[in-house]
């Protein structure tokens, strides 16, 4: 998860922590900006630090349309270039609030879009550090910067002449006059601007910048604690029968993650999922399998100087204040307020529906898999670090599909390229690898991506598949830079960040099902901003609201167990030959396998969250809370939350899924019903119904409203059948009409 801040071109990253995916969201708070801002207290380094000495103030230059210039930008960098790039912003600010011409849509409304580029763009390179490059020295400047940072956010909001002339442009009668565009970027800035406090009197202004800038530190501290335990904790394996079970994938990642520590000729598992996933699954060690997932879900929860508890209490309570400060009865109402959902009640009702047909159908797997432990000689009893394990001994038993079977045929550059074919399947996309782009670490690549029809260059991908060392976990997306049409023909420029364990040199990395899941869904956010085709950057590619901005992504993943995707893709590593269409059989046949699990997992983290944020000014110790709030969910002993409320990056080293984990479950109420309509007619490559979902979803961005842009795309509302049938779970009876 990332912090944010506001631009008049849109919403900047501040600070990367722990999130899965990309995020969208801006806050609020301190009172007006004056016309001529006092000169700030800085460092005797900023004071003298121009774009000569410091790169990171260089405007992106280079090809396509200007690059960041990793290859010339050191830690050192990035306090300065902050400092000076927000004087700066302040000055257009202040500018911009005492224009005193009258407000009209181009002096107030379009000028608004075009500040802050610099400060844009510094933030950008920052919040990329922050996730990728994030060791000790970067560290200490975050903690600096998140409040200071906070802070200037609020200023924006928080300047009432600013506001008045945003308000005027609102307001006027002349706004029916303006393009449907040009409305929605009007109502857009005056909605985020009132939700975020600009109504409010100074002394309350005041206080809500004091909780902001309290919230940006304790969001820092709280990434910086799940990455120091997920970097401070490794289970060393010491010889052969540690590996007991493990395939030569994973013992290949086990033995590179040791090199890498220094522990040549041994085999380390570490404490990211991406680790500790197939270790679970295969590892026949259950001493080892337990004290792998103990280190796993204790992260922030070992009552050290890395625990989380205090900050989490502390965050809920100031999140309650803010909310009430703002006039909402709790920060879920507030959050929810413009989403699809609307309402926390509407977002419980849906998690509610599905709740309990994932909990009967784990009761059928955790059956499934004691029987076969106590055929199998096992006196155990299924405890959460036995589930995998069981899991996969039952799939291969019911369906004869055995993971590992699958795993050679899945190499990730093969997956990569197999992205790209999709994508020009369905959106007319070709990518071209290009080496004139400096990175910021040698494993990232960069591709050109152009217009398959015209020739015409749309923008560039970076990938940075791999785990490392000051590398948040987790796979996510950024956009370094929106597409835009207002400044001029702006191309965007994406990137899509993973944590694969790294084998050998010349290796193949071999990936499992899940994974390959996760690429094409990071990818489907990737392509959410390559097709974006709109004027104004504020309302650019995956700028939309929290519980629709996953739907694109998750629809993606649907064309991973395509035919056409498998049989020239799907390549075994060794021999070459795709994927037996038997098994290709096996996989189909085994597709709702274990989604008990993997919806209790993550939906029993999206109720603890909603409930956390429903709870209102009550003091919250979390581990308490979760404990109780799960026995009266009736959770299944078997299974964990996917994201423990300690460790949850989504939720608390940032506000972006704040009362919105339920987001992924909305959106693929959608996702199931979208990819019906393909179904429903010629199939996955249907290139009308691709016409219109790149038309009405992916190339709008925030211009419509979701639930329209959706109803154009499909002609009707998305119901939960689809979701159900996705799934798996009982299609729930039609209600008959009176």
């Amino acid at each position: 998860m990332r912090q944010f801040f506001l631009t008049g071109a849109g919403i900047l990253v501040l600070a990367s922590a722990a999130c899965t995916t990309t995020s969208h969201e801006g806050r609020g708070a301190d009172p007006t900006v004056p016309a001529t801002p006092p000169a700030p207290t800085m460092s005797p380094s900023s004071e003298t630090t121009s774009s000569k000495t410091n790169p990171l103030l260089d405007h992106w230059s280079g090809p396509y349309g200007g690059v960041p210039a990793f290859d010339q930008i050191r830690i050192e960098h990035f306090r300065p270039a902050l400092e000076t790039s927000m004087n700066e912003y302040r000055r257009e600010i202040a500018d911009l609030a005492n224009e005193p011409a009258a407000p009209t849509f181009e002096n107030t409304i379009a000028a608004f879009e075009r500040l802050g580029q610099r400060f844009e763009e510094v933030s950008t390179i920052y919040g990329i550090w922050g996730s990728s490059l994030n060791g000790p020295e970067f560290q200490t400047i975050e903690r600096e910067m998140a409040p200071r940072l906070a802070a200037i956010s609020d200023e924006v909001i928080q300047n009432e002449r600013l506001f008045q002339r945003i308000a005027a442009v609102y307001e006027s009668p002349d706004k029916a006059k303006l393009t449907p565009e040009q409305q929605r970027l009007v109502w857009h800035h005056y909605t985020r601007f009132v939700r975020s406090g600009a109504r409010l009197d100074a002394e309350k202004k005041k206080q809500l910048s004091a909780l902001n800038q309290r919230l940006a530190s304790l969001y820092t501290s709280f990434g910086q604690n799940v990455l120091a335990d997920e970097e401070g904790y490794v289970v060393v394996l010491d010889s052969d029968k540690d590996l007991d079970g493990l395939p030569d994938s994973v013992r290949a990642g086990a033995a590179a993650a040791a090199a890498s520590r220094g522990l040549a000729g041994k085999w380390a598992i570490t404490n990211t999922r991406s680790s500790m996933e197939p270790f679970l699954t295969y590892s026949r060690r259950r001493d080892l399998r337990e004290k792998v997932w103990r280190h796993y879900i204790n992260r922030g929860d070992n009552g050290d100087t890395h625990d989380n508890n205090a900050i989490i209490t502390e965050i809920l309570q100031l999140r309650a204040e803010r909310a009430q400060l703002l006039g909402y009865a709790t920060h879920a109402h507030w959050r929810l307020e413009n989403t699809m959902a609307r309402t926390p009640e509407r977002a419980m009702t849906l998690m509610e529906a599905v709740w309990k047909p994932a909990v009967a159908r784990v009761r059928q797997e955790v059956a499934d898999m004691q029987a076969l432990a106590t055929k199998e000689g096992d006196k155990i009893t299924i405890e959460p670090w036995d589930y995998r394990y069981y899991a996969e001994k039952v799939r291969k038993a019911k369906y004869d599909l055995d993971q590992n079977e699958v795993k050679p045929y899945l190499q990730l550059e093969k997956l990569r390229e197999a992205m790209f074919w999709v994508a020009g399947e369905l959106f007319g996309f070709t990518f071209t690898p290009v080496n004139d782009v400096p990175v910021y670490h040698p494993d990232v690549r960069v591709w050109e991506v152009k217009d398959k029809a015209r020739g015409k260059h749309v923008g560039l991908w970076y990938f940075d598949p791999y785990a490392r060392p000051g590398k948040r976990s987790g796979a996510w997306m950024n956009a370094y830079r929106s597409q835009e049409r207002f400044r001029g023909e702006i191309t965007t420029i994406v990137s899509n960040n993973a944590n694969f364990v790294k084998g050998q040199p010349g290796e193949p990395v071999l990936i499992s099902w899940s994974d390959a899941e996760t690429l094409f869904h990071e990818f489907g956010h990737a392509l959410h901003g390559l097709s974006s085709d709109v004027n104004y950057p504020a309302l650019s590619g995956t700028n939309v609201v929290r519980d629709y901005v996953e739907f694109p992504s998750q629809l993606l993943e649907h064309w991973l167990d395509t035919p056409e995707v498998l049989n020239t893709y799907a390549l075994h590593y060794q021999t070459g030959k795709p994927i037996p269409s038997e098994l290709v059989a096996k996989i189909a046949k085994a597709a709702t396998f274990n989604q008990g699990f993997a919806t209790v997992e993550y939906l029993s983290s999206a109720l603890v969250d909603m409930k956390l944020h429903l709870a209102g000014t009550k003091k919250i110790e979390p581990d308490a809370f979760e404990r109780d709030t799960l026995q009266g969910l009736g959770m299944p002993r078997e299974i964990v939350m996917r994201h423990r409320t300690p460790q949850f990056g989504h939720v608390f080293a940032g506000d972006g899924y704040s009362a919105g984990y339920y987001s992924y479950l909305w959106s693929d109420t959608l996702t199931a019903d979208a990819f019906e309509s393909f179904t429903e007619a010629k199939g996955p490559y249907d290139r009308d119904v691709a016409s219109r979902l790149k038309k009405h979803v992916f190339s709008v961005g925030n211009t419509v409203d979701p639930a329209e842009g959706y109803r154009s795309f499909r002609g009707k509302e998305a119901g939960i059948d689809a979701l159900m049938r996705k799934r798996g779970f009982p299609v729930p009876a039609a209600k008959k009409k009176n």
